[in-house]
């Protein structure tokens, strides 16, 4: 059963790194010119950059992607996305969601048109993932990658064996999304988020990695669904 899960933050991003028998994947890479933080975080961890074998981009938003490239540089990992959103990751142009609530709507317009003319190293995906999926068995995690859409359309999530899902943008839990665990403020498709919650939950999701935020029990989201 895997067991090491280390939580960097990079930015505005919440990072994930989680250990195999084959070395660690990583979820998401954090905002652009994050590199010689996640040098020192790494350091501090006693983790080799070598180690991580993989990088799973839950979406191609900058905050989730803007480091990629350089820690795929630094690592040699292989870079993960859906492949709806590689030329997003590989070119330019972003995805931009809707405002789902009250307060979603109101700082959408003030965040958006600056997230929007953000730029980063743009990455080459290495690995495309379609609406089945991916096994992690190969990298020595007990888990799998889950096509998860509503934030975007090719929204990943990373749900072990064990319980843990890693979800990205599909939970905020922190300023300025949410003061407390739930349900996006963005979302291309709220509905379809929604029913991604109830897939991951149906396949034994039990501790939720948000990427924005702390990590908190499924049951919040249970009852964000009147599940």
């Amino acid at each position: 059963m895997t067991t090491d899960i280390y939580h960097l933050k990079l930015g505005l991003n919440s990072c994930y790194l989680i250990g195999g028998s084959k070395g660690k994947i990583m979820v998401d890479a954090g905002m652009p010119n994050k590199i010689r933080s996640f040098k020192r975080k790494l350091a501090r961890l006693h983790i080799r950059s070598e180690d991580i074998k993989l990088i799973v981009l839950t979406h191609s938003h900058f905050d989730h992607a803007g480091s990629a490239k350089e820690i795929r540089d630094l690592t040699g990992a292989k870079i993960v996305i859906h492949e709806i959103e590689r030329s997003y990751l590989e070119e330019s142009g972003m995805i931009i969601p809707k405002g789902v609530n009250t307060y979603g709507k109101i700082l959408k317009p003030l965040l958006f048109p600056f997230f929007s003319k953000l730029s980063f190293p743009r990455p080459k995906a290495d690995i495309l993932v379609n609406d089945k999926g991916l096994s992690l068995s190969e990298f020595g995690i007990e888990g799998r990658i889950v096509h998860t859409p509503g934030h975007t359309p090719g929204s990943l999530s990373v749900l072990l064996d064990s319980g843990e899902a890693f979800v990205g943008c599909m939970a905020h839990n922190n300023f300025p999304f949410r003061l407390n665990p739930g349900l996006p403020i963005f979302a291309l498709d709220i509905e379809k988020v929604k029913e991604s919650w109830k897939i991951l939950i149906g396949r034994g999701a039990r501790t939720i990695f948000p990427g924005h935020g702390n990590p908190f029990p499924v049951e919040v989201m249970k009852r964000a669904l009147s599940l």
